[in-house]
């Protein structure tokens, strides 16, 4: 995602154990390819059972979500849909940027450049129909409920935390402010470290929350003048926004303009981007119409898991089980309905 909303956000930093007892929509499609991405062995390649199917995807949703798990948290996964058609050239963008990632990767394996192979690696994650599948299974079995978005996943999520089905959503886009998300929170299906490029050290990566109301009351912006900052900076139906201008110089030409049709120096510009489309997208997105039926936490299906990650793909049944152990030994993972989260 193009779109870099932070150096004007107000933000606070939170513990793990401060979303206990919380219902969390999660961007699906946002988490897995992080996992994808991050999760490789030495030289940057995927890790695969012995059929060579790749499972970086499941050992990222089956540890993170185990932990959270214990920490008493509730979490909705919500997948993307189909895009809007404005979102096609950032496709196309993002698939040759991994044509060229790959290319690439290849050259600095065959260098022996390490470091370099796996930086460039990162960039190369495809996530495909069977992830998606397995992701959703895996989900099942963990007694995580999942939605199926008409569209944007973080458009369904944002909606969620509207209509107080869940308390906040979860992803590392900035896209679910635009959307109009109650709250936001940042990396919370991260491990909570982070590797210094080109250092063989890590640093701790703090949990952020983020408040629409208290943004919007700080910026003194509605949010629809958030949805023209957002225009302005490049969203992923205008990559790149309006050359040379960035966050803040967005918020300064909204706050003394107020909208797009007013700032008379960028209309040229302005006028080969679709910006009332794009407005209705964010403020008018197409989302799954979820009850709190849809919603249902199960318990977690030991079994199951243990059949379908170690005899299936491979997963070791000691870390398997030592990793269940720990929803097993939390008290905070009781299997309550809905209307008792609120």
């Amino acid at each position: 995602m193009g779109l870099d909303l932070k150096p004007i956000l107000t933000y606070t930093n939170i513990k793990l154990d401060d979303l206990a007892n919380k219902i969390i929509a999660v961007d699906a499609f946002n988490t897995i390819h992080q996992f994808l991405s991050t999760i490789r062995g030495s030289t940057g390649e995927l890790l695969t059972n012995s059929e060579g199917e790749v499972t970086s995807h499941l050992s990222g949703l089956f540890y993170r979500n185990i932990n959270l798990l214990a920490e008493g948290i509730k979490l909705v996964y919500v997948f993307d849909g189909v895009s809007s058609h404005l979102k096609v050239n950032e496709i196309q963008r993002r698939h040759q940027i991994k044509e060229v990632a790959a290319e690439k990767y290849e050259k600095a394996l065959v260098e022996g450049k390490l470091e370099e192979a796996r930086k460039y690696s990162q960039a190369t994650s495809v996530l495909t129909n069977k992830m998606i599948d397995e992701s959703k299974r895996l989900l099942s079995f963990l007694g995580i409920p999942t939605i199926q978005a008409p569209s944007e996943g973080e458009a369904t999520a944002s909606n969620l935390t509207n209509s107080d089905l869940v308390h906040i959503c979860a992803s590392q886009d900035y896209d679910s402010i635009l959307f109009g998300a109650k709250r936001l929170v940042r990396n919370v299906t991260i491990s909570g470290k982070r590797k210094v490029p080109n250092r063989n050290a890590y640093i701790d990566v703090p949990l952020e929350i983020y408040y629409l109301e208290d943004i919007l009351k700080q910026t003194k912006l509605t949010i629809e003048q958030m949805v023209d900052v957002g225009i302005l900076i490049g969203t992923d139906y205008n990559f790149g926004g309006i050359p040379g201008i960035g966050p803040k110089t967005a918020l300064k030409l909204i706050q003394k303009y107020s909208k797009l049709e007013n700032i008379d120096q960028l209309q040229e510009p302005l006028s080969n981007i679709p910006y009332e489309e794009i407005r209705e997208l964010f403020l008018q997105p197409r989302v799954a119409n979820v009850s709190t039926e849809d919603i249902k936490f199960e318990s977690v299906e030991y079994d199951k898991i243990i059949q379908f990650l170690c005899s299936e793909r491979n997963f070791s049944l000691e870390r398997v089980k030592s990793a269940l152990q720990k929803v097993q030994d939390s008290d905070k993972n009781k299997n309550q309905s809905l209307e008792k989260w609120f």
